[in-house]
């Protein structure tokens, strides 16, 4: 016990020795500046005189005038004068009175000076909304807080190794020390160094014992209090045009910024809209072409548009909103008025001409198809029409002359017989081709319908074709008028040669039929269509058997004629006289229609082997389209409801989303396949596909659609991160306004209507009268869209519980740089603010012309006030 309590004792007396050093080079600091000092604390104040003396120095007030005699009343009335001083500046002093002072009581002479010092060095010390001890402390710690080593949580232990206190001066004063070269294992020379370094340049006299600190277990708290405060005085004049420098750029640099980003989304904005409306005359245009190649070129030039030309601009349109987004918002949080564009170069124009573009694109797409569709129907009708056309004036040729022939006039009555029924053989041969003349006219008429190019030619055929056949009908009722008045002079005729004629014209005009549908084009879209093509031509050739035979009886007429003939030995010249059919005839185009059967049934397989490659098409793309169209639809609910359901810090949602726009940008070859597959589908002119309910337009959508959504989600986050930094906001504050934000967006949309966050405002404690109401919903939908946003509910929460720059603070800070004047020189800005913001403020600062004005001065008021708009004027 002896032992402890002596331990005790020394400490104390220690702890006595060190404040009377470090109190005594105190007093001595504030002493020499009235001409004097002190040896002896414990002496030199009992008469009271020097004590007032320090109190006038340190407070700059003049205290009642001292008494001058030697006894000791006037000491102690001296000393009461000092005590009843550092009464009235608010210090209770417990247990201090003037007769222990003028007794020499060291004890309590040590505890005034404390006090002392804790009024006028430390109390007034503020830091962040602390002050006196605490203060210190937290300017202590933020001043060393970039160095090594140095971890200041007191004022004792935490100073021993002296790197504190060279930090301090280093950090405020680097030439004067080389940090880099000190060691904490060497704590006298560091204790040292900082000593003589502030008594030599910082006017701070040496108030502590580098030997008694490292010695001392615990250095006294008070006495390293008492220097460090000497400290924090020599260095906050410096420290206060510091920070209002500070202040400058930091306004200076939001203003540079915000301007270069508003002349970036101009010179984007305009860019993108030139595009547009050079881009939109070219979608409008339809003029068709005249043929199919012209018109697959114009689908070609179609496709590199879609495919090459348009995905930049939709990334610079995303890019566009981004930008203006992230702009306001930093607008917002420098209390800088909203960025208003150019006229006609608004979000809203930009979004409008987009979909003007994206409304031609889309009929400019659909035009092609149906002209293209259109063409090959034109080619398949003119075809036809040709082939038609063709067999018909073959068939008339010479058909006229014939009717036109007067020889039954010289005819005998058989041969007149015979004329008649042949006259009576082509009426019914006439009447089998009225079928096709009016198919002529009618696919005339249908070329006309769709505005074939070649039309007039068409026209002009059909025209010859319906007069010619107009004309054969009256050459024709006027031969027959003629046979019938002349056939009651005629009688004879073999009925052989009649029953010949009437059964060889159908059947040759069946052959002729048949020859011009096995010749025919076709043209079909499915497998079904080819098949019930290849069921009609096998039901065909079925009926060749029957046809055969009509052929060979048709034939045995012939040779049974031929035999009475010969047998009778009948003047017929060898020819039937009612109908120029024959045998010879009759054999070659049977020829032809076998010949021409196994060609349909080649033509048939190719196209049957076409439509399955089709639909083999049809399935690839849609076995693809199939699972892409649900994915995207997947991701864009998921990216919602990250949107919503989001933990962790801003930071983490940030590399989240990141990686997350990372695998959706992965799947980008999935869409390229499918674009290959299209095109591959486009190019074999298949225009439907009744597997899938997708389309390539469908999915370009979807897929546009996904990367703006996860763009805006990401910028969303970022400028929640500038919300946070700007405002000083804490991630539990982002937090807790997410959690509220959720809680009443009841609908999981990411957004909340005017209900929803009026009750959700009225949940934390705001009383809402319509008026009020209505100016906070000014604020968060400027726009009257009737809803708020989740940044524009964090802007608002942010403005209410952070402070920010204000034209004042920046006025303010001018104040300083310019020494309290109302005016400033160009060199005070050069010397206080980086070059290229001092030249931004004196080519933007108007001359000052107030009474006080000299040459070269300039109006930093106004500057300041216009920076934030007419609204903090």
């Amino acid at each position: 016990c002896a032992v402890v309590g002596w331990e005790y004792v020394n400490k104390q007396v220690n702890t006595e020795i060190s404040q009377q050093i470090t109190f005594t080079a105190w007093c001595n600091s504030h002493l020499r500046k009235a001409g004097t000092q002190i040896e002896n604390i414990e002496e030199d104040f009992r008469d009271g005189l020097k004590l007032m003396l320090l109190l006038e120095v340190i407070s700059g007030e003049r205290l009642a005038k001292p008494e001058r005699g030697k006894m000791r009343v006037h000491k102690i009335s001296n000393v009461n004068k000092a005590l009843d001083f550092i009464a009235s500046k608010g210090v209770k002093l417990v247990s201090i009175g003037a007769e222990e002072i003028v007794d020499g009581n060291a004890k309590m002479t040590l505890g005034m000076i404390w006090t002392i010092i804790l009024r006028f060095a430390i109390q007034d010390i503020s830091v962040e909304e602390t002050s006196a001890k605490e203060g210190l402390l937290l300017w202590c710690q933020r001043k060393t807080a970039p160095y090594k080593n140095v971890n200041i949580q007191n004022f004792h232990i935490s100073w021993k190794d002296g790197l504190g206190f060279c930090a301090l001066i280093h950090r405020h004063r680097p030439e004067l020390i080389d940090y880099a070269k000190l060691r904490k294992d060497d704590p006298m020379t560091n204790l040292n160094t900082a000593f003589d370094v502030a008594e030599k340049y910082l006017d701070i006299p040496k108030m502590l014992d580098a030997e008694d600190i490292i010695s001392t277990l615990r250095p006294d708290e008070k006495a390293v209090m008492t220097y460090v405060s000497c400290y924090y005085h020599a260095f906050s004049g410096k420290q206060k045009a510091e920070t209002a420098a500070n202040r400058i750029c930091k306004v200076l640099a939001v203003n540079q910024e915000n301007e270069q980003l508003m002349e970036d989304y101009e010179k984007l904005a305009s860019d993108l809209l030139e595009w547009i409306r050079r881009t939109i005359p070219w979608l409008e245009n339809r003029m068709p072409e005249n043929t199919m190649q012209a018109m697959q070129q114009k689908l070609e030039d179609f496709r590199d548009y879609r495919r090459l030309h348009k995905p930049p601009k939709v990334q610079e349109k995303c890019q566009l909103e981004i930008n203006f987004n992230t702009l306001q918002t930093k607008l917002r949080l420098s209390n800088r008025p909203a960025f208003m564009p150019s006229e006609g170069k608004m979000v809203s124009d930009i979004n409008n001409a987009w979909g003007n573009l994206e409304g031609a694109e889309k009929g400019y797409e659909e035009w092609l198809l149906n002209e293209i569709r259109r063409l090959e129907r034109l080619d398949h009708l003119a075809e036809k029409f040709r082939q038609k056309a063709a067999i018909h004036e073959a068939w008339t040729e010479g058909k006229e002359d014939m009717l036109q022939k007067r020889d039954y006039e010289t005819a005998s009555l058989s041969e007149i017989k015979a004329l008649l029924k042949k006259h009576e053989a082509f009426e019914s041969d006439l009447a089998a081709h009225q079928d096709r003349v009016e198919q002529i006219a009618a696919i005339a008429q249908e070329l006309n319908e769709l505005d074939y190019y070649d039309s007039p030619s068409v026209n002009a055929r059909c025209q010859r074709i319906c007069d010619q056949w107009d004309a054969l009908g009256a050459l024709t009722q006027k031969r027959s008028e003629a046979l019938q008045r002349t056939e009651k002079l005629l009688e004879t005729i073999d009925q052989l040669y009649l029953e010949f004629a009437k059964r060889a014209a159908p059947f040759n005009n069946w052959m002729e039929g048949a020859m011009e549908d096995l010749q025919d084009t076709f043209i079909v879209h499915t497998i079904e269509e080819i098949q019930g093509l290849s069921t009609a031509h096998e039901q065909f050739k079925a009926t060749l058997p029957e046809a055969d035979k009509e052929r060979q009886a048709i034939l045995g007429i012939h040779n049974e004629i031929a035999k009475i003939v010969q047998t009778y030995h009948v003047n017929m010249a060898g020819t039937n006289p009612y109908t120029t059919i024959n045998p010879q005839e009759i054999n070659t185009k049977w020829d032809k229609v076998r010949q021409l059967v196994p060609q349909r049934d080649q033509a048939l397989i190719e196209e049957h082997a076409r439509q399955q490659n089709n639909e083999r098409l049809r399935r690839q793309f849609a076995n693809q389209a199939n699972v892409i169209g649900p994915w995207i639809q997947t991701k864009m609910e998921e990216i919602g409801r990250i949107s919503i359901e989001m933990h962790g810090t801003l930071e983490d949602q940030l590399t989240h989303l990141r990686q997350y726009e990372k695998s959706i940008v992965n799947y980008k070859p999935k869409i390229d396949q499918l674009e290959g597959d299209h095109q591959l589908i486009q190019e074999a002119l298949i225009f439907d596909n009744k597997h899938t309910n997708y389309t390539m337009e469908h999915i370009r959508v979807g897929w546009e659609q996904l990367l703006t959504t996860i763009a805006r989600t990401i910028n969303e986050i970022e400028n929640q991160i500038l919300t946070r930094d700007a405002k000083g906001i804490s991630q539990d504050q982002l937090n807790e306004f997410r959690a509220s934000f959720n809680h009443f967006d009841r609908k999981r949309t990411g957004i909340m209507d005017a209900e929803d966050f009026k009750t959700c405002l009225i949940s934390m404690g705001y009383n809402l009268g319509e008026n009020e109401f209505s100016r906070i919903m000014s604020i968060v939908d400027p726009n009257r869209m009737g809803i708020v946003t989740f940044q524009a509910f964090i802007d608002f929460m942010s403005r209410e519980t952070a402070d920010t720059d204000t034209a004042d603070q920046v006025m303010a800070s001018f104040k300083v740089l310019a020494g309290d004047k109302n005016y400033i020189l160009a060199d005070e800005l050069r010397r206080e603010l980086p070059p290229d913001q001092a030249d931004y403020c004196i080519a933007r600062m108007a001359p000052y012309t107030g009474p006080d004005a000299v040459p070269g001065a300039l109006d930093y008021m106004s500057f300041s006030t216009a920076l934030y708009g007419e609204s903090d004027l």
